[in-house]
């Protein structure tokens, strides 16, 4: 308990360094699963192989968000309740995040293997390429269960205040995926089946060990037999904040479902896979940022619940400064070497000098996506879900699913191409997501103020 009271003590910027260095390695080691399958398709298999994979993208995030669901609200409440000092009230809350866990594993195991063509099929590509989507799904959707439940119990690891725990267990699993990926689809030939073995195997290694850290009995926060009764209050608290993450990762699939087929229209087969290489870098910078949030998170929830506002305030300062410069740097290396990235993932002369515009266009707003992230992730933080919801939402689902469809056709007009189009209406979006972001800011800075106290979510009857 000691331990995690240094958060309403120690000064705020050792603390955002301290638990931000290992939610951003653990975000970009989360991000080297698809970053080293690409890779090593791209390089070893081919560019179908590649658009194959990035078809899979928007029901892999789909599978995320339902993991987003339960593991970003169940570690926000974590830091919420720990700020109140009450620890039986917190291993309730990971118990009951372990069966919501279940209860949506079976979910999204009963409905990807039997609608797996019919969703598929939404994207209206080639039999080869639909050949390589399918092959990797089949064998990847049980890991996408031991993904949730990784980063579920990994982020209640961070909350608890074993940070670098946390960042180990999800590096060793990105490097036995690396090491995989190597022996499966270079030296035994199986192709995009190597690829969907080593993230399966490697993520449940990852949640075995997770899974070890809340039996040991050293650990601050433990499984305990009294905390594995259903609590309807504990499955409200945490969906209500999660419901945030997941809006933006399940309406994020259902948007590159839509601009895949933009891409197709516009572009070809050969235009998703451009977009899968550009929207990989796109996030490896969103995953950097949404460390550095990861970091503020367990730091802004202990002190709101604590009822420390000037510290949040601070946290809040700090890491919104760190997040933007991430994203200049982000910007920067895209304008200076967008034809250097490509090439790491594709020998390919024509996705090369297609995707080379499209890295440009995704990431030239990359400074305004880490101000909309941040005031997301903040708000979602401290217990102001809708507030997160519709600013998570506005960038990628409210302004980019009309504009993919008018400004291809605005470009067409004024005499360009359709898919240069369907790049602009990305960076349309990250613009006005971003003011509709500071708007909705400026309403709630109350919580700024020495007299705000925050609200305590109790439970209702026969809950």
């Amino acid at each position: 308990m000691n331990d995690i009271r240094e958060l309403e003590q120690k000064p705020i910027g050792g603390l955002l360094f301290k638990y931000a260095l290992p939610a951003v390695i653990t975000q970009i080691v989360a991000s080297v699963y698809n970053i080293v399958d690409r890779v090593f398709l791209g390089q070893y298999v081919g560019e179908l192989a590649i658009a194959g994979l990035a078809l899979t993208l928007p029901i892999m995030n789909m599978i995320h968000a339902l993991g987003s669901l339960v593991g970003v609200g169940a570690s926000a409440r974590m830091s919420i309740v720990l700020g109140r000092k009450d620890i039986q009230w917190a291993e309730k809350i990971l118990a009951n995040s372990m069966l919501l866990t279940f209860f949506f594993g079976a979910l999204f195991l009963s409905v990807g293997y039997l609608f797996m063509d019919q969703i598929l099929g939404i994207f209206h590509v080639s039999a080869a390429t639909m050949q390589y989507a399918k092959e990797y799904l089949f064998i990847v959707l049980p890991g996408m269960f031991f993904t949730t439940m990784t980063f579920n119990l990994t982020g209640l690891i961070r909350a608890s205040g074993y940070p670098n725990k946390s960042m180990w267990i999800m590096a060793g699993g990105a490097l036995l995926n690396i090491m995989l990926d190597y022996l499966f689809i270079i030296l035994f030939n199986w192709g995009i089946a190597g690829a969907a073995w080593a993230t399966t195997i490697s993520m449940a290694t990852t949640a075995v060990i997770a899974v070890k850290h809340f039996l040991n009995k050293n650990s601050f926060i433990q499984f305990r037999r009294h905390a594995w009764a259903p609590k309807l209050y504990i499955f409200r608290n945490i969906l209500m904040i999660g419901l945030s993450p997941f809006l933006l990762n399940f309406g994020a699939s259902f948007v590159v479902m839509l601009l895949n087929s933009q891409l197709v229209r516009y572009g070809g087969d050969l235009a998703v896979g451009a977009y899968g290489i550009v929207n990989t870098y796109c996030m490896l910078i969103v995953m950097f940022i949404l460390g550095i949030c990861q970091g503020m998170q367990p730091i802004a929830g202990y002190n709101y619940g604590a009822g420390h506002n000037q510290r949040l305030l601070k946290v809040y300062r700090l890491t919104l400064g760190v997040a933007v410069i991430v994203g200049i740097v982000g910007t920067a290396v895209v304008l200076i070497m967008p034809r250097l990235m490509m090439m790491a993932f594709t020998k390919s002369d024509e996705l090369i000098t297609m995707g080379i515009p499209a890295m440009r266009y995704l990431n030239i707003m990359m400074p305004l996506i880490a101000f909309t992230i941040t005031n997301s992730q903040f708000f979602m933080s401290i217990d102001k879900p809708w507030i997160a919801i519709v600013t998570s939402l506005s960038r990628q689902v409210l302004f980019l699913i009309p504009m993919m469809f008018v400004v291809p056709l605005l470009v067409i007009n004024w005499g360009g191409q359709g898919l240069t189009g369907v790049w602009l209406s990305c960076t349309s979006s990250d613009v006005f997501g971003a003011l509709l972001a500071g708007l909705l800011f400026t309403t709630q800075r109350k919580v700024f103020s020495p007299d705000y106290k925050a609200p305590v979510r109790k439970p209702r009857k026969n809950e």
